[in-house]
């Protein structure tokens, strides 16, 4: 393909702005999304939803600099992670059957989006990245990332379990508007004009939120419904807004909780995996070796404790969008990502810019979770162009992992249903009536971990996809990792930031000399 800048390329300052931030325009509607599926979760006034908002764009712009600069190098944005975020609403959810506002809610989240985090750290900087390429390959990562798109197809913006209450009823003709508005622009229209090609999750939204401001101005929309638009939040929010570490409060750590944000985690770490490949095939690179993908997950890792100390209940990631956006417009500059990035920083402390972001109403929302999980899904089933899917093996260990992915899910969704206790405490009698194993699964720590992965689609269809592809007979080439293996480059090929330190230092010295 053809590549207008490439990697160590830097355009001029003000083209760079605009290519930077045209980045993030490209990964808005899942930078948006995620916080406002937390804060609809949580019961977040609208203030606090704002500043939310605000928090995922500053905490986003400085994990991309930190990655784009210290950790792989490459031209890739780091932001809000959909792996994590169903973990996190089943923390959520089992907060809220205890009772706890949604103050406890975030913190908890913080607490255990920090120890995600620190985990993925040893995972990067201690190898272990490194060690699982040589034994997990398309067959493991496909139905993973799959299922993050797959599990979340009940999300309350699309399926909205309150529509019996008065006033709250899907409005599934905006839904409808906004889905068809970016199948549009995507779809059809992106060969007419390139603005319809880049931006069409952008002007999808924008096209459905100005109907639906309209008709909120007008009276159609009555004040309180799900279709709502208030613009009196925009106008009355703080010019500046506070975002600072440990805004929310002290963060609370419960084991079980960090379990499961860590199987998310992980999710979210082989979704970077095979982004990584992407963005490196896109800017005419070979395919990333076991030491930058080291660097990579490890500053990922650290960008998750940057993301739980902030406080945006989430953690961070790379995002296909921009791995997508960097093929269409052959721009794959490190200096690019890094300009906008800074931008995005500044625009994440101008409280009217979340505020706006945030009447966006919830059916809009559903429209864009339609196409976006989906294309998720299909973008984690694309990785099975490596595999011989006409081995038996293969096709049994993929069926096998997406349909325990969702039916054991499903299943813990249900637990305790017409009892008059939550579905975690009657997981837990359960768990404690099982005979002489009772008083150890019993106990919060083990039913909570096992409730809140047992929930956790990814996490169940990882673990038996990798488990059953490394124990049933198959060759590496039926697998897939033969093919993986022959578009890595050299170890010796990535120079870490540190590396460029030392040898800048070493320099300097035979200079003196």
């Amino acid at each position: 393909m053809d590549i207008e800048y490439g990697i160590d390329d830097k355009p001029p300052l003000a083209e760079s702005v605009l290519l930077g931030f045209q980045h993030y325009l490209t990964m808005i509607g899942a930078t948006v999304a995620i916080p406002l599926a937390l804060a609809a979760a949580m019961g977040m006034p609208d203030g606090a939803t704002a500043r939310l908002i605000g928090t995922f764009f500053v905490a986003s712009g400085v994990g991309t600099l930190a990655q784009t600069t210290v950790g792989n190098r490459y031209p890739i944005v780091q932001g809000g992670t959909f792996s994590m975020l169903a973990p996190g609403l089943a923390i959520i959810g089992v907060i809220a059957s205890n009772g706890g506002g949604w103050e406890i809610m975030i913190r908890e989240l913080m607490g255990a989006v920090i120890v995600a985090g620190l985990v993925e750290v040893l995972i990067g900087y201690f190898g272990v990245m490194g060690w699982i390429k040589r034994h997990m390959g398309p067959v493991v990562i496909a139905p993973v990332i799959a299922l993050i798109g797959l599990s979340l197809f009940n999300a309350p913006q699309i399926q909205n379990p309150n529509a019996a209450a008065p006033g709250t009823g899907q409005n599934w003709w905006l839904l409808g508007l906004t889905l068809a508005l970016i199948v549009a622009f995507s779809q059809y229209l992106d060969r007419y004009h390139r603005s319809f090609r880049l931006f069409p999750v952008l002007l999808g939204i924008a096209s459905a939120w100005l109907v639906a401001a309209l008709l909120s101005v007008t009276g159609v929309f009555a004040s309180g419904s799900i279709s709502y638009v208030d613009l009196g939040s925009v106008t009355g929010a703080t010019l500046v807004q506070p975002i600072y570490p440990f805004q929310w409060g002290t963060p609370l750590f419960t084991p079980g909780f960090a379990i499961g944000m860590v199987a998310g985690m992980f999710a979210s770490a082989i979704e970077s995996f095979g982004d990584y490949h992407a963005v490196a095939r896109m800017a005419g690179r070979g395919a990333p070796s076991a030491r930058r993908i080291n660097h990579g997950i490890g500053m990922e890792g650290l960008g998750n404790t940057l993301a739980g100390v902030m406080g945006t209940g989430n953690g961070l990631t790379s995002y296909t969008e921009n791995v997508g956006a960097i093929g269409i417009t052959g721009v794959a500059s490190r200096y690019v990502v890094q300009t906008g990035a800074a931008v995005m920083i500044v625009v994440g402390y101008f409280g009217p810019v979340g505020a706006l972001f945030a009447t966006i109403p919830a059916p809009i929302i559903g429209g864009l979770y339609v196409v976006m999980f989906g294309q998720i899904a299909a973008v984690g089933l694309s990785q099975l162009k490596y595999v011989d899917l006409d081995a038996n093996r293969n096709v049994f260990i993929v069926g096998f992992a997406l349909f325990a992915g969702l039916a054991i899910p499903g299943y813990m969704s249900n637990v305790g249903a017409g009892m008059d206790v939550s579905a975690s405490t009657a997981f837990q009698q359960g768990l404690a009536s099982v005979p002489v194993l009772g008083p150890v699964l019993g106990t919060d720590v083990v039913s909570t971990t096992v409730f809140v992965i047992g929930g956790t689609g990814m996490a169940v269809g990882g673990i038996v996809a990798f488990f059953l592809d490394n124990t049933v007979p198959g060759t590496r080439e039926e697998r897939g990792l033969t093919a993986w293996e022959s578009l890595t480059e050299d170890d010796s090929e990535f120079e870490s930031f540190w590396d460029r330190r030392s040898s800048e230092t070493d320099d300097r010295t035979r200079r003196a000399d």
